[in-house]
């Protein structure tokens, strides 16, 4: 070894130079001493997170038909009427008979939404074989719904979508 401070030989193993007596630097390990670095797929890294999500998403869908629901019923069965302090000073309109039609409809698909989502993220949860598929046929359809919707949508197809996902995840449900 060679001091770095005079340029004087130096045996191997000291730690000062017996020429100037400057510090040699520590000598560093062999290549294979150190441990190779483990490897997570984005798959693994961001499944679990991706299930929560789902179900937090089919969570606000349910709740977020809920109240469109009521208030649709509330203007279009004159629900406010009677009880309702304002309505005396309301002389507007009575809504559009086409209003009755349009509950069921949310209702209906509140409960489809809600299923895909809940469902997606339990797949996801708990590593089943069709998973992945739902998660990313139900990720292409949230993309219109701005804002959160999309923003899954769009982080679930960046880790489900990608051809090397489908192997990461097929590995995943094999040994889990």
């Amino acid at each position: 070894m060679i001091c770095p401070a005079c340029g004087a030989q130096v045996e191997q193993g000291l730690r000062f130079c017996a020429k100037c007596g400057a510090q040699m630097p520590a000598p560093l390990p062999a290549y294979g001493a150190y441990p190779p670095p483990v490897y997570v797929s984005r798959v693994r890294r961001h499944l679990q997170t991706l299930g929560v999500l789902w179900c937090v998403y089919g969570v606000y869908r349910l709740v977020q038909g809920l109240i469109a629901m009521t208030f649709l019923r509330a203007f279009a069965m004159h629900a406010f009427s009677g009880d309702w302090p304002f309505w005396a000073y309301y002389h507007g309109p009575s809504p559009a008979p086409w209003m009755h039609a349009i509950v069921p409809v949310i209702a209906t698909v509140t409960v489809v939404w809600t299923a895909a989502a809940l469902l997606a993220g339990y797949s996801l949860l708990t590593r089943g074989p069709w998973g992945r598929v739902l998660a990313i046929v139900v990720a292409i359809l949230s993309l219109i719904r701005i804002p959160f919707g999309t923003a899954l949508g769009i982080y679930t197809l960046w880790v489900l979508a990608p051809g090397v996902s489908s192997m990461e995840y097929e590995e995943i449900v094999g040994r889990d």
